[in-house]
């Protein structure tokens, strides 16, 4: 029988090792189309490394990575990445100062920083429609210099979604929001993910009060490891959470949120 939900990525045993050190090991992982998901654990567990794998960034010393349908080393990766959003504080220092919210949306059409090459009237009015759905068309003239931390992260989505990619990756989107910020940001989040016809989502967090409700599964990493891995109900919580960051941790659901709070002390 054809399995009727496609996926978007596989991942099987990827390992990372670099000198004597392991980064991943044997990591499995799996997106099937309309799952979002949630990556959490701690500082140094894998979560970047995993990332830029996926990304074509950082080559696996053994294991395999399927985008798509398509195996990571026998494809042109370049063209694939088109297919996958990444919304990251590491494009932001590569955005020059003076480009406005147009050219930056725009930009993600081409896989461009620093966008260069004579643009269309179609990329314009794709660009601003998206601005709009975003919630920034006011941005549109405004110079990278000039906006703020929320503005800049609403505008790399608009730019992520000008490639109608499948897997839209959010790595840490929330750094540096004050709670308000944060707030507002992570509704829009919830919308996007809602949205029919969109692409799969994938948050990178530390927190699990950035979860949405429209989240489906989460992947808990520990040491460069899958520590959990299924639906998100079964993975976050006050036990797996507690195993995961090595520490008392309790996680409360209220109305489709979750609530973390760390007790003190080693797990």
């Amino acid at each position: 029988m054809v399995d009727p939900v496609p996926d978007i990525l596989n991942v099987s045993k990827l390992t990372i090792i670099r000198g004597k050190t392991q980064i991943l090991a044997g990591v499995d992982w799996r997106v099937r189309k309309g799952e979002h998901w949630a990556i959490l654990g701690p500082n140094g567990c894998g979560k970047t490394s995993l990332l830029k794998s996926i990304t074509g960034y950082l080559s696996p010393t053994s294991g395999e990575i399927t985008l798509l349908g398509s195996n990571y080393g026998e494809s042109d990766w370049r063209k694939l990445r088109l297919k996958l959003g990444i919304v990251t504080s590491a494009l932001q220092a590569s955005i020059p100062l003076a480009e406005v919210g147009l050219d930056t949306v725009i930009s993600g059409r081409y896989a461009q920083l620093d966008l260069w090459l004579a643009t269309t009237r179609r990329d314009k009015a794709e660009a601003k429609r998206l601005l709009k759905f975003v919630g920034a068309s006011h941005l549109e003239k405004r110079e990278w210099a000039y906006l703020s931390q929320g503005e800049r992260q609403r505008i790399l989505i608009a730019r992520a979604l000008m490639a109608q990619p499948r897997l839209l990756i959010l790595d840490e989107p929330c750094a540096g929001l004050d709670p308000v910020a944060r707030e507002e940001f992570l509704r829009f989040v919830d919308v996007l993910a809602r949205r029919r016809g969109g692409p799969s989502l994938v948050l990178v967090t530390h927190h699990a009060e950035e979860i949405m409700p429209s989240f489906t599964h989460a992947l808990l990493m520990r040491g460069g490891e899958v520590f959990s891995s299924g639906t998100k109900m079964s993975v976050v919580t006050s036990r797996r959470l507690s195993g995961a960051f090595g520490a008392r941790v309790s996680v409360r659901e209220v109305k489709g949120r979750y609530l973390a709070t760390v007790n003190g002390g080693k797990a």
